[in-house]
């Protein structure tokens, strides 16, 4: 009380009286926080349970933009919440970004663009259905009140009215896309948006509330993660198959969120813009940032990147260790684990020799002795050939020699280790 020297013990009964209520009403709000801990009332959070990497656009319907027309994309969760928020991406758009209206909801079916009667949510961006999304940036919408099922399709439509410009996408998505014309974010019936790709464009994130979800996952990966040749609109890749996993568990409310980040083509040293395929993306460090540290809650990540670093750059061993040693020291200075996964065979792709394969023996021989590392996944020893050990299993190789198809997608979800995403 500034200007108040009255001696301590001179104090009136006033000042004595107004302590004795504050120091009450201290302890009372430390008691009743107390009891609250114990009650197990812990504040629900925001936990990542979709998310994908962006790129900037190709040469296609990316490249060519979209206006006044509707984008109906459905992604598959990993965890569930009693609401959910989404993000929009214009991070690499040359301009600014109008949506003017957006929805979510529950498709009819995998694949289809129609969706569940009664089941729809507007979605909003500071109380308001439409959003300017600034040039290189992102937004999340509002809380949308909506049980989101774990292990299950959510479908969101975006309306854009005015000339988008080069869309902030994401390549390879293996789900079914659909685009029409007009606002036709609140159909249920998909009639109106009779043109179909495999891309998602400008959505980036599903978040969902949750008072017990164990933070995110995070998977920085490349094809092999991203789930190239496994059936579109199955969500078989591997990491949606561990989140699969996971929320079957007994204890799957505890579970965390598994997001995967994988893009086609991505590499620790290179840049998609090297061999002219922008749709590629930048390299690991360039978009540790914006693909691994800014998603919601996470607390592991998992390193799945390297092979195309040999094939397609002819990068050799020190140069792939010393890029995932930077991985490791930033997710680490980060407060993150990380997981490192070796580098599966791949002999009997086009581009494959010996010497180069001497490259991803090298890497794998560090990855499993060099430590530093909060695990290690042997995706090598499971996915080879006992036969051919620089072969994929025949039973698990979706033909092209690189890539597992369903099955081996499968095994390698089986085959993670679940303490190592746990905690």
């Amino acid at each position: 009380m500034v200007g108040f020297h009255e001696p301590m013990g001179k104090l009136p009964a006033r000042y004595a009286l107004l302590s004795l209520v504050v120091f009450l009403a201290i302890v009372g709000t430390v008691v009743v926080g107390a009891h609250r801990g114990e009650a197990g009332n812990d504040p629900a959070r925001w936990v990542g349970s979709w998310a994908t990497a962006a790129t900037g656009a190709g040469t296609g319907v990316s490249g060519a933009g979209f206006t006044n027309q509707t984008i109906r994309m459905t992604v598959h969760t990993s965890i569930g919440g009693d609401q959910a928020r989404i993000r929009l991406s214009n991070a690499f758009g040359t301009q600014a970004l109008d949506v003017g209206h957006a929805t979510i909801g529950l498709p009819a079916a995998p694949g289809s663009a129609e969706l569940r009667p009664g089941g729809t949510h507007q979605v909003t961006f500071d109380g308001t259905n439409s959003v300017v999304i600034p040039r290189g940036g992102e937004v999340w919408s509002d809380p949308i009140d909506m049980a989101v099922p774990a292990a299950h399709d959510v479908t969101v439509s975006i309306w854009l009215p005015v000339p988008t410009g080069p869309s902030t996408f994401h390549f390879i998505a293996r789900e079914n896309t659909w685009i029409g014309e007009g606002d036709r974010a609140g159909d249920t019936a998909g009639t109106a948006l009779p043109t179909k790709t495999t891309s998602w464009y400008f959505l980036t994130g599903l978040d969902v509330r949750s008072r017990v979800a164990g933070g995110s996952v995070v998977v920085l990966g490349d094809s092999i993660s991203d789930g190239y040749m496994t059936t579109i609109n199955g969500d078989k890749r591997w990491p949606d198959l561990l989140g699969a996993r996971l929320a079957a568990r007994p204890d799957s409310d505890h579970a965390p969120g598994v997001v995967d980040t994988g893009v086609s083509g991505s590499m620790l040293s290179g840049d998609g813009i090297d061999i002219k395929l922008n749709e590629l993306g930048v390299n690991a460090l360039a978009r540790l940032d914006r693909d691994v540290f800014a998603q919601t809650g996470v607390k592991t990540v998992v390193l799945e990147l390297g092979i195309n670093d040999i094939w397609i750059r002819h990068d050799g061993p020190d140069t792939i260790i010393a890029r995932m040693r930077q991985v490791v020291t930033r997710a680490h200075q980060h407060g993150l684990r990380i997981v490192v996964c070796t580098l599966s065979p791949w002999k009997g792709y086009p581009q494959w020799t010996a010497d180069l394969d001497k490259t991803r023996y090298a890497v794998n021989d560090w990855l499993r002795s060099a430590g530093g590392f909060d695990g290690v996944i042997d995706f090598d020893t499971l996915l080879r050939d006992p036969e051919q050990p620089d072969r994929v299993r025949p039973q698990w190789d979706s033909g092209d020699h690189i890539h597992p198809n369903d099955a081996g997608n499968q095994a390698m979800a089986d085959a993670v280790p679940l303490n190592l995403m746990l905690g």
